[in-house]
């Protein structure tokens, strides 16, 4: 599967640690607002766990992740779907994305050590690889994050080391996010001078005023935050804008296709 332009990020309420909520809730929660990407045109959604985890994600995670994959996969068939776990996790997210037919996972921390807030993480890349091999899911593309920025590395390496690092062990994709917008450029230009062929996806910071300039420069982006509706609560069934999606479609499909009539892409 290419790497999509666009991908939705969408945000799971936790699991646990705060309203109890049956499952039929999150699946609501779910299709609702898969639903809205979708007729505003977007073609590939990365579901998001955020379940705060001590070690790998819980038996409950895994579970629920690859039912409400299913789901999503009855009721979007033809929609790119992604599977992300908030635990340290390099199995978990391969098995659900096995369970349900997701297309890729997004990794945190594939290569090096880094500390979060939450301790100390490795390197993913080994279990992760040897695990996708195991059950014979090659077709399911890792994504990983280089230098992810709500980490902190513990070795001084340069983001396109790190880069390097991850294309050399199994990243089908790489994902680059600075500490702002034009240092997300400068990122992704030093990995490609660095030697990175794999795909490039911006992680995060992308907006309808700049996606333009991102896709000049990467492969794809992850965007969430700029499409969230005004106002909304964070269990909303309508968190995100419609109109700011469709918004967000056509300036894709315009800095990709600048003379072409404005598609869904």
């Amino acid at each position: 599967m290419p790497v999509p332009a666009v991908i939705a990020a969408l945000q799971l309420p936790p699991f646990k640690g705060g309203a109890v909520r049956p499952f039929s809730w999150y699946e609501d929660f779910l299709l609702s607002n898969a639903r809205i990407f979708v007729e505003a045109g977007i073609t590939a959604i990365k579901v998001q766990d955020e379940t705060r985890e001590e070690g790998p994600a819980a038996m409950q995670t895994v579970a629920r992740m690859a039912a409400l994959g299913r789901s999503f996969r009855r009721e979007f068939p033809g929609t790119a779907l992604g599977i992300i776990v908030q635990a340290h996790d390099a199995v978990g997210p391969l098995a659900i994305a096995d369970a349900c037919d997701a297309d890729f996972v997004r990794l945190k921390v594939f290569v090096g050590a880094a500390v979060n807030a939450e301790g100390l993480r490795m390197a993913l890349n080994i279990p992760a690889t040897q695990y996708r091999a195991a059950i014979g899911r090659q077709d399911i593309k890792i994504y990983a994050d280089v230098h992810d920025r709500t980490c902190v590395p513990l070795a001084g390496m340069a983001p396109e080391t790190a880069a390097v690092w991850a294309q050399s062990l199994g990243a089908d994709a790489v994902i680059l996010t600075g500490s702002g917008f034009d240092d997300t450029l400068s990122r992704v230009a030093a990995a490609r001078k660095a030697g990175v062929v794999r795909p490039i996806l911006i992680g995060g910071g992308v907006t309808t005023a700049n996606i333009g300039a991102a896709l000049s420069a990467a492969d794809g982006v992850i965007v969430s935050t700029a499409l969230l509706r005004d106002g909304a609560a964070h269990d909303d069934f309508a968190l995100w804008d419609r109109e700011k999606v469709l918004r967000l479609v056509e300036a894709a499909q315009t800095a990709r296709h600048p003379a072409a009539t404005v598609i869904a892409d």
